[in-house]
């Protein structure tokens, strides 16, 4: 009967486990085959607007409400890209190299004939996985939630009405309405337009807008289709009222990032817990071999001895471990979100910790993101804006005049006529100075195609004309000989290459009132306006935290080199930069672009296809590269890059979806933040790899010395999961979980998977395992001379206990997590050891005074000596 019980049981549970590694295989893989993007060959561009209309069953007025509806249902929209079921997730969590170990140990541990113990196994694993993936559920929701926070809206037209949606929540048939500076929300065929031309450089990398209009085209390239406007392009000017033909991954910009997402990289932590998981199983197996052995040659009898080895193999195993390496990552994962920095997968923090190159453009990152005034001048002399003079304050007057009329400086269009406004009232000018009766009449408004802003105004009974922009388009329009115009331009270029942006500022006295492109000819050159876009105070100390943590930084920028290299000085202001341009990189073949890499600081002139190919040199050569950019065609870099990061706040709806990292406000402190919090990952997990491997091994060391001693286990499997259960989960889990403290910034720096987890967690492992060795051995010797075996047992399983809890709170100090998990931890020991059912259940006996004074001596001991030991061991 019982032997029928147990074959039973046996077979049960082989069928399970082979079932459940088959459920796992098939999940991990439906989770982890790539979604290819829908392509869609439809040629809108081609149509005209009626047929488009018709074919989507749209009209200009728009949707109705139920009609969305009914279409987002059928489509798929508003889903969440982000959240995880918590099924999902718990097959995730169980998808690691432990699980089937432990299935097949918990198979055997039935077949010979503890059931129970197998039970236990599963159920710990189980929960372990549980609590992972509740943790992991959480904090992708709560990224969700970030995420929506900057997703692009849009005006739509729906029930007759203009509301304002997400653009994820758009259907194909929406009628969108744009204005200038819009971002595009989805991919448009154009209904009608006014004066419109897009800026769609962030998808094709033409530098100059598009003219745009809803006549139908043939073109076969996208940056010739003048009747389309493109997800994540943004409206130069004029207006457009267009037609969502295509959302998320069916849009141009869509389907090259669902393309580039389509292989996510093997995480370095996840190679490491293989490398130490596969170290460890033959320590367990020759464990049980041994334990085997011993009972064998002193003739007990075989089913005992089999069933203690099995049960000390599967118990040594370290269950918690692929938790652990989760919960580290989702933690720092939610800290980078606290300082503005989103993590879309919590895997990405182990790359941040391994990253050695960072490649990042210098708008809005090194800079503050918005011009000011810096300097006016004239034809022979230039002054900072805190010492202008009589003519030099006439110049900013003209360049205040010909800027467009705006009640406050958030109502102008562009930041160059935004810096001249702030700068004027700054030096106390208006546009009355030297001209006191002036009243605008009429504007010229600036376009990129036209180059400069003009305006007529009346001063008395004289007519004034102002214009203000490019210098080479505005000196053509002036009265200058050739050497003057040549002179003046040199001059301004050399302001440009310094790291200014100039503005040339005429007047003239114009016969008429009405103004148009004609009229612009025959100007008096007044002088010029140089504006800035100043480095952050913030950025260079960031830079040298991030060089003194090993990792290069590079600039890349589209900016002229002198420019770049005028900017880079500010950030290493005692250091020579080595500047080149994407030209340049053209000339250079892979080999000797590598070799060039190694020595250069700043890229200018540089396109997108430069950066993917930079990215690629570096990656080469074994760098781990952080690539930051804010562009749809920058996607395909981002994707390429170890660590994609997106700019947030100037980042396309494209860009952000193919990062890793979006930071919402920019700033290098903010990404320098992300690549310390990487590395404090690293810490974490060798610390709390240590409290796991290292107490497992300190078990299976202690287990054997006590068996080839009596030739049987002391602890049986029952207490080997309760063991792991109360040092393993709470405090291994309250050390991964640690905030990085200030104060260890400087020793984070040096973190890394070489210097954590490499020579310096196998110590910390050793150290350990001897340690717990010697407070369970040392317990268990005294305990058997003053007492039974059973006893004796108790008094090193809390020794056992109390030395790996010891040994947690000198790693984790006060931290508020780690006291309470390791004093949580001890108190549940004492509890089970002294209830009496409970006591039994595990094979324990309650203790006396002098038990827990054995246990507690020998604990402290081991403690004070692994304290000692560490010092003298990292000096």
């Amino acid at each position: 009967g019982p032997h029928a019980a147990s074959r039973g049981l046996f077979a049960g549970n082989a069928a399970a486990a082979i079932g459940f590694a088959l459920a796992h295989w098939r999940a991990h893989q439906l989770l982890s085959r790539p979604i290819s993007p829908p392509v869609s060959t439809t040629p809108w561009h081609l149509m005209p607007v009626d047929v488009v209309l018709d074919r989507l069953d749209a009209r200009v007025e728009g949707l109705s409400g139920k009609e969305v509806q009914r279409r987002a249902r059928a489509s798929g929209v508003g889903e969440e890209p982000l959240g995880l079921s918590l099924w999902q997730a718990f097959v995730e969590e169980l998808a690691n190299p432990l699980t089937p170990v432990l299935a097949a140990g918990a198979a055997l541990a039935a077949a010979v004939g503890s059931p129970m113990d197998a039970g236990l196994v599963a159920a710990i694993t189980g929960a372990s996985a549980l609590v992972g993936s509740a943790q992991r559920v959480q904090t992708d929701r709560a990224l969700a939630d970030l995420f929506k926070l900057s997703a692009v809206g849009a005006r739509v037209r729906r029930d007759g009405a203009e509301v304002t949606v997400a653009s994820a929540d758009l259907v194909p048939g929406d009628v969108v309405v744009l204005r200038s500076s819009d971002v595009v929300p989805a991919d448009c065929r154009i209904l009608e337009a006014s004066a419109l031309e897009a800026d769609e450089s962030s998808l094709t990398g033409e530098s100059l807008p598009v003219a745009k209009d809803s006549a139908p085209v043939v073109a076969a390239d996208v940056s010739d289709r003048t009747s389309m406007l493109y997800e994540g392009t943004t409206i130069a000017t004029g207006t457009a009222i267009a037609l969502v033909v295509a959302t998320g991954t069916a849009t141009e910009a869509g389907r090259s990032m669902a393309t580039a997402r389509q292989s996510d990289p093997a995480a370095g932590v996840e190679s490491r817990l293989e490398s130490l998981t596969r170290t460890a199983m033959p320590l367990a197996i020759g464990a049980a071999a041994a334990v085997t052995g011993s009972g064998l040659l002193r003739g007990i009898p075989p089913q005992e001895t089999l069933s203690a080895a099995v049960n000390l193999a599967v118990a040594s195993v370290p269950e918690g471990l692929p938790f652990l390496v989760n919960a580290a990552q989702l933690g720092a994962a939610r800290r980078l979100a606290d300082h503005g920095a989103l993590v879309r997968n919590p895997r990405t923090i182990e790359a941040l910790g391994r990253v050695d190159v960072l490649c990042f453009d210098k708008t809005g990152t090194l800079t503050e993101g918005s011009l000011s005034l810096v300097k006016v001048g004239t034809a022979d002399r230039t002054a900072d804006l805190s010492s202008l003079d009589g003519p030099l304050r006439s110049v900013l007057a003209a360049a205040l005049r010909a800027t467009p009329a705006a009640r406050t400086r958030e109502e102008l269009e562009h930041q160059t006529d935004r810096a001249v406004t702030s700068g004027a009232r700054k030096a106390h000018v208006g546009v009355r100075t030297g001209a006191r009766a002036w009243r605008r009449r009429a504007d010229l408004p600036f376009e990129p195609s036209r180059g400069y802003h003009a305006t007529t105004g009346t001063n008395g009974k004289r007519t004034l004309l102002s214009v203000k922009g490019a210098p080479e388009i505005v000196l053509a329009r002036c009265s200058l000989s050739e050497d003057t115009r040549t002179e003046l331009k040199d001059r301004m270029e050399a302001l440009a290459g310094s790291g200014h942006r100039v503005l040339a500022v005429a007047e003239r006295v114009a016969d008429k009132i009405e103004l148009d492109e004609d009229a612009v000819q025959g100007l008096t050159f007044r002088g010029f306006v140089a504006l800035a876009d100043p480095v952050r105070d913030s950025a260079a100390p960031a830079a040298e935290q991030l060089e003194a943590a090993g990792v290069k930084v590079v600039m890349i920028t589209g900016d002229h080199p002198a420019t770049a290299d005028a900017i880079a000085s500010t950030v290493h202001p005692a250091e020579s930069q080595r500047v080149i341009t994407g030209a340049e990189l053209d000339e250079l073949d892979d080999d000797e672009l590598a070799a060039t890499l190694s020595e250069v600081d700043v890229i200018a002139r540089c396109s997108p296809t430069h950066k993917v190919r930079i990215i690629q040199a570096y990656q080469r050569v074994g760098r781990t590269v952080a690539m930051t950019g804010d562009g749809a065609n920058d996607a395909p870099a981002i994707r390429l890059a170890d660590v994609g990061i997106a700019l947030g706040r100037r980042g396309t709806p494209a860009a952000r979806s193919a990062a890793d990292l979006v930071v919402t406000d920019d700033r290098l402190e903010t990404i320098t933040a992300a690549v310390l919090e990487g590395r404090a990952m690293w810490s974490s997990v060798r610390e709390a790899l240590a409290i796991l491997l290292g107490g497992n091994l300190g078990e299976i060391g202690f287990t054997v010395l006590a068996a080839l001693i009596t030739g049987r286990s002391p602890l049986n499997a029952r207490q080997i999961l309760l063991v792991n259960l109360l040092t393993d989960l709470a405090p291994a889990l309250a050390i991964a979980l640690r905030a990085p403290k200030p104060d260890q910034f400087e020793s984070l720096l040096h973190e890394g998977p070489e210097s954590s987890l490499g020579g310096q967690l196998d110590r910390d492992i050793l150290l350990r395992a001897l340690t717990t060795t010697f407070g369970a051995g040392t317990a268990w010797a005294v305990a058997r001379l003053t007492g039974r075996s059973r006893r004796a047992s108790t008094v090193a399983l809390a020794a056992l206990v109390g030395t790996q809890l010891g040994q947690t709170l000198v790693t984790g100090g006060l931290d508020r997590r780690v006291l309470g998990a390791s004093l949580g931890s001890a108190a549940a020991l004492a509890a089970v050891i002294q209830t009496p059912g409970v006591s039994g259940f595990f094979g324990c006996t309650p203790l006396g005074p002098v038990g827990w004074s054995i246990a507690a001596g020998a604990t402290t001991t081991a403690t004070a000596l692994n304290a000692l030991l560490s010092k003298v061991l990292r000096v």
